[in-house]
């Protein structure tokens, strides 16, 4: 039979990490001979959640089972989640969740909320009860959220893959000792097959955290193949625990694709808003710029911050009468005069305003001339020539922008920012094929 594992919520600002848990789940299944029917999956959820521990990932594993191993399977998910979670932290509440069968219309409707919106403790009870799941959760419960999510998210469409390696015990607390020339070199040489590993505009490694947690690295590609050929590329200067691949939604901006509310926008959900630019950008002490944009039927300010590069330099140039569709997280924010404010994550401008109304130009002097008074046309100072009102001209002005899609940095791209390399290599569907090859260590 078939048994989905969602687990969530392990880890604190002091340390761990749901993925290393499903790291050592996926060592212990295969001495049970269990059949995986997927690689262990990473779901991204909303990353606008205010109270997530840092990217707000839940892990999921999928295996095909004998019924006379159902309970030894469920007793090993929950002796390793109980101890290698932070129970006892502050904001750790794990969960873990198991659904047997093919997880329900209601479980996957929850899941998909689960990425674009805000689900609560009360209904995921109720849809895993539907279901006819189980569930174990610690602290306040709030796991059981993500953990179901996880659960009932079988990433159908595009995915992408992530090869994590984990630290030695010993290493903890230390730098992260991964040689940088190496990680250029694997990026030259294999993107756009891998992404998000380095900035080269930032001159900054991507790959490596710079948490407690026990992730070395993690190497984000399009196919097993090709995160297992940069990993070969690199090179590391500390002992690797184990490593895992994992299918995920990273990089698939699955927030945007999901459900999202459009008008009006909702603190704390992703939004997706066209309109024309009401004033010119604000730019304000720490580089950030501000933006106002003009909707149907209301005024939103959109925020481009600083660490987003170049990014927030081309939201700089935009100017009143541009056409735009902006896409980022809604957030409350008092402080910049604006009840609501969008952290744009992308942008893509559609028109541009090159058109400016000028007087006219005499026809004698060739001078520009002036207004001779209200309802009276236009007058040159210099030989006196008088032209009617009608007489205004359409210029047009050059602007060092244009139409297109425009990215922060790579060093601010969240979680789910799909790259530009990977527009053009979405994937329609999953091809449900077991792992193969070499795919954890050890």
């Amino acid at each position: 039979m078939n048994l989905h594992i969602g687990i969530d919520d392990t880890d604190s600002t002091k340390g761990g990490c749901t993925t290393y848990i499903a790291a050592l789940l996926v060592e212990q299944f295969a001495q049970m001979q269990t059949a995986f029917r997927d690689y262990p999956n990473i779901i991204r959820l909303n990353p606008n959640i205010p109270y997530k521990t840092r990217g707000n990932a839940a892990v999921a594993l999928r295996l095909a089972i004998a019924r006379s191993q159902y309970d030894n399977v469920v007793e090993t998910s929950i002796r390793a989640v109980e101890e290698n979670s932070r129970v006892g932290e502050q904001g750790t509440d794990p969960a873990v969740v198991f659904l047997l069968g093919k997880p329900s219309a209601a479980v996957r409707g929850l899941s998909q909320k689960a990425i674009a919106g805000i689900v609560s403790i009360p209904e995921a009870m109720r849809t895993l009860k539907g279901a006819g799941g189980s569930a174990v959760s610690y602290g306040d419960g709030l796991g059981l959220v993500g953990a179901l999510a996880a659960a009932g998210n079988g990433l159908e469409r595009d995915h992408t893959y992530e090869l994590i390696a984990y630290r030695c015990p010993q290493s903890l607390g230390k730098p992260r000792l991964i040689d940088e020339e190496s990680v250029i070199k694997m990026d030259r040489l294999t993107t756009p097959n891998t992404f998000g590993s380095y900035d080269p505009v930032n001159k900054r490694v991507l790959i490596r955290p710079h948490g407690p947690d026990p992730v070395l690295f993690g190497l984000r590609g399009e196919t097993p193949e090709s995160v297992r050929a940069g990993f070969r590329i690199l090179r590391v200067n500390e002992p690797i625990e184990r490593w895992v691949i994992f299918r995920t939604n990273h990089g698939t901006e699955a927030h945007f694709k999901a459900p999202v509310p459009r008008v009006p926008p909702r603190v704390n959900h992703p939004s997706v808003l066209h309109g024309i630019v009401n004033s010119r950008p604000l730019r304000i002490a720490g580089g950030h710029v501000f933006l106002d944009l003009r909707t149907s039927n209301r005024i939103i300010r959109c925020a481009a911050f600083e660490p987003t590069g170049k990014f927030k330099e081309i939201v700089a140039k935009l100017i009143p009468g541009d056409e735009v569709t902006v896409f980022g997280g809604v957030r409350e924010r008092a402080d910049i005069g604006s009840t609501l404010t969008v952290n744009l994550e992308k942008i893509v401008v559609e028109r541009l305003n090159d058109g400016v109304v000028a007087n006219p130009v005499c026809p004698r002097c060739l001078k520009r001339m002036k207004s001779a008074g209200r309802g009276q046309g236009f007058r040159c100072l210099k030989c006196k020539e008088v032209l009617p009102k009608s007489s205004k001209q359409l210029l047009r002005r050059k602007r060092n922008i244009a139409l297109g899609l425009y990215l922060p940095d790579r060093k601010a791209h969240r979680h789910l920012t799909k790259p530009f390399s990977r527009y053009g290599l979405e994937k329609r569907r999953w091809d449900g094929k077991p792992p193969t090859g070499v795919w954890h260590r050890p």
